[in-house]
């Protein structure tokens, strides 16, 4: 009965996203325009999610990947503002850019006891106390922003109003509060910066943006 499906249950995995890549290639119109680092970005969100409209919504803005693969060659910390990002990481690939990356170079605050009383007592999120409590290592740093749009509109303000500079921020929270308003302050800094318009976003998605990134090292 299965095989009314056509399931193809031999193709192996370099297949099936070959496969995969192809599809997206044919139903995404003017992919070709695009410069080659960008769309295996874009190209990659999509293949997350499937949903092509994905590329359409995305922003790259002041170089952000060339400025990120600097900022990694020379092992940068990353900053993050969930746990999931930490944990979907690759450290393996952050290697192929510096040797010396551990999974210690992966910060993520948002379950720090501090943190968790910090906010507690002053009636804040503990998203932005986590923002706050990464102040010293973000200059120069890779921000991953997947779920908490005010720990992205922190970092916004920080280059807004303090100069600090990042060498990359991946800004993607989720959700029907503060989301869109933290992207679009986010926009006006002048740091490098990927972000995906409106409300959609996730971990999932600020991750394989580092990931994809990470594609365009040479081969090793």
């Amino acid at each position: 009965m299965t095989s009314e499906f056509n399931i193809r249950w031999d193709m192996p995995p370099a297949a099936i996203e070959a496969e995969s890549f192809a599809a997206i290639e044919r139903e995404f119109h003017g992919w070709e325009e695009l410069p080659p680092a960008e769309w295996k970005v874009m190209r990659r969100l999509i293949h997350t999610t499937a949903d092509l409209s994905i590329g359409e919504g995305l922003a790259f803005r002041h170089d952000p990947i060339p400025s990120a693969l600097e900022a990694l060659r020379r092992h940068c910390p990353i900053f993050c503002d969930s746990n999931m990002i930490r944990a979907g990481l690759s450290v393996e690939r952050l290697r192929r850019a510096h040797p010396g990356y551990a999974r210690e170079d992966i910060h993520c605050h948002i379950s720090d006891a501090d943190i968790a009383e910090q906010a507690k007592s002053t009636g804040r999120t503990r998203a932005i106390c986590a923002a706050e409590k990464a102040r010293p290592i973000l200059d120069g740093a890779i921000v991953l922003i997947g779920n908490a749009p005010l720990s992205l509109a922190r970092i916004a303000r920080y280059a807004l109003e303090e100069g600090i500079r990042p060498a990359l921020i991946v800004g993607m929270p989720v959700g029907f509060v503060n989301v869109v308003e933290s992207k679009l302050l986010t926009g006006t800094c002048p740091v490098p910066q990927i972000v995906l318009d409106g409300r959609r976003g996730g971990s999932a998605l600020a991750v394989t943006t580092l990931h994809a990134i990470l594609e365009n090292l040479p081969a090793s």
